[in-house]
């Protein structure tokens, strides 16, 4: 709140006076889209303007009341809302704008404003350049005006969202803010090494099995900046208040540097929308209208790290009531119903007892038979499958190369070979249903189908024929690419070059090595239990060395 000082012939901090008189609020509003307009109707001329205005018409203790930047779309503006608390208080006789547009440009905010005003306050309204007084009545063109000045906004909104389109999809940064673990701005991006290693750290937690509230605890007790307190010991800009605790990571911050394709050196736009020109809310979008651009930046996470990392995300992995959490749990399947093996596990009970159990089996009443298997048996189990595939790849790499290369060309043939058969039928029944409607509407014409019986068959055939020319579509695809995306037997190789040699099975190993273990019900030879494990592992997927079994004894 402001008021002119005739004595200093300037604007200065104003005060409500102090006998209770009410007074005069000239309201002034200048949004980013208005300073196009040029400087006559900026905030300092649009206050000069109703100050001598009130001079003029011998108005009393005027107070002046502005929001600079704001949009007129809402009433989310301090200077606007300043002024509205007291005139719910009753202390305002009168509010004075320049123009009817300085209110709003929100048709139905504003007439629902200016009722209050007249009806509920008592307040005398006037737009000066448009003649509006509530005092003489209100005329049917202020409903014209309102609408008008409706128009001004939207179209701006319009023309900005074209721009925003236009750069989003010619690969143009969207975003404004850089990323954590980063430096720079929207047109170019660096590593921020310091960021960069605390960035790493959170993926290299979640693969060591961590969940999002246990790496927020270990950082904090490192002593790590969160994000904001980070940018802001760099004198950068933020978007969100600090926290009392400059080290107080929140488990949503780590999930959102967790799922963040920017530190794959990828730009993302469109990830989020507003919902109209009328509302702040921010839309998050499906990643099916996310448009990214790789390699636009340099890369922080590798991408193997990354996608272990959405897949570890996806597969959630709580402790049990005795706070255990089972090294593979989310990875273990039952190789009869393919459902997830729980960990379970005893208060107070050993390691020893620690098992797993199919998730459809319910003491003989599931679906599914126990397939149970201690952890110890099956850590050993994947353990020297683990070893024996390292050691294999170790003393002959071309020879390992040939193999998952020869084991994947025979998968993408049978998968061609399936899915040439499914287009061939699919299109088949797509000519039977050609036919099918030709006849119905030769039935329907001659007057041998009635109008019902017609609407409802037509309608059934439409949709079977829409789904398969989808299939047909897609199949088609699969098929112009020839095969299957390729094995990446290279980048298995250099993972297995990380490790000399494994003793243990560490989260971590388990997590970079093992996309699944099977699980197989056990059965009993010669008094003898023997349980089948098979090892699916990232990238290569299930290997079979040679001279090796995979069927151990439980």
């Amino acid at each position: 709140m402001w008021q002119y000082d005739t004595i200093k012939g300037k604007f200065i901090p104003g005060e409500l006076p102090a006998d209770g008189a009410k007074i005069t609020a000239c309201y002034d509003r200048l949004s980013q889209e208005d300073e196009q307009e040029g400087d006559s109707g900026s905030v300092v001329n649009q206050r000069d303007f109703l100050r001598k205005y009130c001079v003029e018409h011998h108005f009393l203790n005027v107070r002046h009341f502005s929001d600079d930047g704001y949009t007129g779309t809402n009433f989310d503006r301090p200077g606007f809302q300043e002024m509205m608390d007291l005139v719910e208080q009753g202390r305002v006789s009168a509010v004075i704008v320049k123009d009817h547009s300085r209110l709003g440009r929100n048709r139905l905010l504003v007439g629902a404003l200016m009722e209050r005003f007249t009806e509920d306050y008592g307040v005398r309204y006037i737009a000066v350049t448009d003649n509006i007084d509530s005092a003489k009545g209100l005329d049917d063109m202020t409903a014209v005006r309102e609408l008008f000045n409706e128009f001004y906004p939207r179209d701006t909104s319009k023309k900005i969202r074209a721009v925003f389109t236009s750069k989003g999809n010619s690969g143009q940064r969207l975003c404004t803010q850089v990323p954590y673990g980063y430096k720079g701005n929207k047109y170019g991006w660096e590593v921020d090494e310091e960021a960069a290693q605390v960035v790493q750290e959170i993926f290299s937690l979640c693969m060591a099995g961590l969940g999002p509230m246990q790496i927020a605890k270990r950082l904090k007790t490192a002593g790590v900046l969160t994000p904001t307190a980070y940018k802001l010991e760099k004198g950068l800009s933020v978007t969100h208040k600090p926290t009392a605790d400059p080290c107080g990571w929140d488990h949503r911050a780590v999930v959102k540097i967790l799922e963040r394709m920017e530190y794959l050196g990828c730009t993302v736009n469109f990830k989020t929308r507003k919902k109209s020109y009328k509302s702040k809310k921010t839309l998050y979008l499906p990643k099916e209208e996310w448009k990214v651009f790789p390699d636009t930046h340099p890369a922080i996470i590798d991408q193997e790290t990354w996608k272990r990392v959405q897949e570890l995300r996806k597969h959630k992995r709580r402790p049990t009531k005795a706070g255990k959490r089972g090294l593979f749990s989310g990875l273990a399947y039952c190789a009869d119903c393919m459902s997830k093996l729980y960990f379970s596990t005893h208060k107070g009970s050993t390691e020893d007892q620690d098992h797993y159990v199919c998730a459809n089996y319910k003491s003989n009443t599931g679906s599914c038979t126990i397939h149970y298997i201690r952890e110890k048996v099956l850590s050993a189990l994947v353990l020297a499958h683990l070893q024996a595939t390292l050691a294999y790849v170790q003393a002959d790499e071309d020879a390992f190369t040939r193999l998952v290369m020869e084991k994947d060309a025979q998968e993408q043939r049978r998968d061609l070979a399936r899915k040439k058969a499914e287009l061939t039928k699919a299109e088949k029944r797509g000519m039977e249903l050609d036919g099918l409607f030709q006849r119905v509407y030769e039935d329907h014409a001659l007057g041998k189908l009635t109008e019902e019986r017609y609407n409802r068959l037509s309608r059934s055939y439409e949709a079977e024929q829409r789904e398969l020319e989808a299939r047909v579509e897609e199949l088609r695809r699969d098929l112009e690419k020839g095969q299957e995306e390729a094995v990446n037997v290279a980048q298995f190789v250099a993972l297995v070059k990380k490790y000399t040699e494994v003793r243990e099975l560490t989260p971590t190993i388990v997590n970079e090595f093992i996309k699944m273990v099977i699980v197989h019900a056990p059965s009993k030879v010669n008094g003898r239990r023997f349980q089948a494990v098979q090892v699916v592992y990232n990238l290569v997927g299930e290997v079979t060395i040679p001279d090796t079994q995979n069927r151990e004894t439980a």
